[in-house]
């Protein structure tokens, strides 16, 4: 039998899938993640985002216990954009001196437990394998007729600078690569209808008022899995087209979460890789295979 390759993780997130009113991507990631067999998630760090980080943290816990996976770390991490101190961030330099070389983060919330980390220890990301962010735009995120702002990269642009400008090996998933994942609210019940997993049942339970949410909000029926994609690009490269880019940085830009391309040859560029969906089909199929493993 052929052995399997397993990447260990920390997943640093916003989690707040069934609280009430709030995005249900974060949630939908762990879930595809758990489904991995050549996944190790070694924490799920805490941040502010969706929600304040105590609703964060509590939710995870809940839903931890919930799964059967107690045994995974949650720890609470930083509750503002002011703050740099955080359990999450001795956490994340813990395990990257522990597992140097081979460490991947996920990133889908405001990255300010990243920057804190590096404040405890500049060589942090020197350390890791690879950071995977969800967020940022290149141009407006428009829904339906309705703008959509940023609301990840640019809750703490000056955490954002940084870890864009000394990560190593950093990938973005914009929020215009996810507009091109976006699940339909009757496919999504007929899929977890057809399967005898409890996790279907679990998660069709779960997810039930952000169809209700997204029909008042955008008139759409259905929503858009944006950290998701970041989940899949880390577990499954395959199914993504690399672009390398290269961006300008800007305080004023980041503050709305923006990402200009930059033509300008510098001594020290900012380049980091841009992915995008190489299939659609391909990629819903792999959710729904993590999903309900």
């Amino acid at each position: 039998m052929e052995e399997i390759l397993v990447k260990k993780i920390i997943h640093d997130c916003d989690n707040t899938m069934g609280v009430s009113g709030c995005d249900v991507d974060d949630g939908l990631a762990i879930l595809y993640l758990l489904g991995r067999p050549d996944i190790e998630i070694l924490g799920i760090t805490s941040v502010y985002g969706n929600s304040d980080v105590e609703t964060v943290y509590a939710n995870t816990l809940t839903m931890m216990k919930e799964l059967g996976r107690a045994d995974i770390p949650v720890v609470r991490g930083c509750p503002d954009a002011n703050s740099r101190e955080s359990e999450a961030a001795r956490f994340i330099v813990d395990m990257a001196n522990s597992n140097v070389g081979t460490l991947s983060i996920l990133a889908t919330g405001p990255i300010t437990n990243l920057y804190a980390a590096y404040l405890l220890d500049k060589t942090v990301f020197k350390k890791v394998s690879e950071i995977i962010l969800m967020g940022g735009v290149t141009e407006p995120l428009i829904i339906n007729g309705r703008e959509l702002k940023e609301l990840n990269l640019s809750c703490d642009p000056e955490a954002t600078n940084n870890v864009l400008m000394n990560g190593k090996n950093v990938t973005a998933i914009t929020g215009n690569a996810c507009l091109d994942a976006f699940f339909p609210q009757r496919d999504f019940q007929e899929r977890l209808a057809l399967s005898n997993s409890p996790m279907a049942k679990y998660i069709s339970e779960k997810c039930s008022y952000w169809f209700e949410q997204m029909m008042e909000t955008f008139d759409i029926n259905g929503f858009f899995n944006w950290d998701v994609v970041a989940a899949v690009r880390l577990a499954e490269p395959s199914l993504f087209r690399d672009i390398r880019y290269r961006f300008k940085p800007g305080m004023s830009e980041l503050k709305r979460g923006l990402l200009i391309e930059s033509n300008e040859v510098s001594s020290r560029p900012c380049v980091i890789n841009k992915p995008e969906i190489k299939n659609i089909k391909a990629f819903s199929d792999e959710v729904y295979l993590g999903w309900l493993k």
